[in-house]
């Protein structure tokens, strides 16, 4: 299990650039004008984990699997999207299917790039697509209750609850405010995400400097951070244009460009580390001498459904899981090692999978 991010922003904020960056290929033309990119773009990139070397020499694998994050570079949005106005309607649709949404918003100067409304203000960019996106959700909540009457006539229980989600919904919108705030009770959970809101996915602020501030972000950056920080959302700060130079080179050579910058990482991993911990995501490995291969779960998921990410047969015929910590594992030499030193565990259907964990599964065809 990946996740996807829909990649969204105004137009000419930086999306399709740090799109070609992160998934190292010109697939999505970035130009200056609004909406060059017109289908979204679609892109896998491997999540970096160092971890999974290590393994690797400690097993002797041939070969090394990471898992993947899938990005979306969705077309630009501008105000009245909701009403369809540019590609209002596909962006909606688009970004429907996403897990989360990264938006990017322009925190940098540069007279040679139109703003699409002629000013630098990423506070504002965010509301307006926050605005946008609110718009059409209470469009789509109110059709939808409309056409609940019907069943709800009938004491239809399904239609019910669902009437009674879209009302805590609709008040939350029309009281200015994002989905995502309603509490939601732990029971309601399934079908409140069946209702595919835009405002319930999670929100990763990506905020796009120069080259010069991509270390320490800038003034812009600053009040970005004081945004999400209110929200209870998370920002990161990159340069698309750094990430570009940067995916043109070869694992050495970014090392001593990033080093030459002052970064300690790429943006990307900070993006990826960002948006695993907005989605309460980690990693499992399956190590072996033909590879070592990372998983990603959802905390809190038990082994069973941990092993229903390799393979629905490994959840519905689940035995046990012999479970080694990572750090077992690379200290003692591998599994033999591990088994040796009394540091494999058996672990049955209630275990929680942790973050870091070596797995071999049992179960029956």
């Amino acid at each position: 299990m990946g996740f996807k991010m829909g990649i969204v922003g105004l137009p000419n904020v930086g999306k399709s650039t740090l799109f070609n960056a992160l998934t190292k290929t010109a697939a999505a033309q970035a130009a200056n004008f609004p909406f060059c990119t017109i289908e979204p773009n679609v892109g896998d990139v491997a999540v970096p984990e160092p971890r999974l070397d290590r393994l690797a020499r400690a097993a002797g694998s041939k070969q090394i699997i990471p898992t993947r994050m899938t990005f979306v570079d969705i077309a630009g949005l501008v105000k009245g999207a909701s009403k369809g106005e540019g590609l209002g309607n596909q962006f909606l649709a688009n970004i429907r299917e996403t897990d989360a949404i990264a938006q990017v918003l322009r925190c940098f100067e540069d007279d040679d790039i139109t703003h699409v409304d002629g000013r630098i203000d990423p506070i504002a960019d965010a509301e307006t697509i926050e605005t946008e996106l609110m718009l059409a959700d209470l469009e789509s909540v109110e059709k939808r209750r409309a056409n609940l009457v019907r069943k709800l006539k009938g004491n239809d229980r399904e239609a019910q609850q669902q009437d009674r989600l879209l009302a805590e919904a609709q008040a939350m919108l029309e009281a200015g405010k994002p989905a995502r705030l309603v509490e939601v009770p732990a029971e309601d959970a399934k079908a409140w995400k069946g209702l595919q809101l835009l405002t319930t996915k999670p929100v990763l602020y990506v905020c796009n400097v120069d080259e010069g501030a991509a270390a320490s972000g800038n003034a812009f950056s600053e009040k970005v951070a004081r945004m999400a920080e209110e929200q209870g959302a998370a920002s990161v700060v990159i340069s698309a244009q750094i990430e570009e130079e940067i995916s043109q080179l070869d694992p050495e050579e970014a090392a001593m460009f990033l080093d030459e910058m002052g970064l300690e990482e790429a943006g990307l991993d900070r993006l990826i580390r960002a948006g695993y911990a907005m989605l309460n995501l980690e990693t499992y490995f399956t190590v072996g001498p033909k590879e070592a291969r990372a998983w990603t779960i959802r905390r809190g998921t038990a082994a069973p459904q941990a092993a229903g990410v390799i393979h629905g047969d490994f959840e519905r015929g689940f035995i046990r899981a012999e479970t080694i910590a990572f750090e077992d594992f690379v200290t003692l030499g591998g599994e033999q090692g591990a088994k040796d030193a009394g540091k494999m565990r058996v672990e049955g259907k209630t275990y929680i999978v942790k973050d870091g964990d070596v797995l071999h599964f049992l179960f029956n065809a």
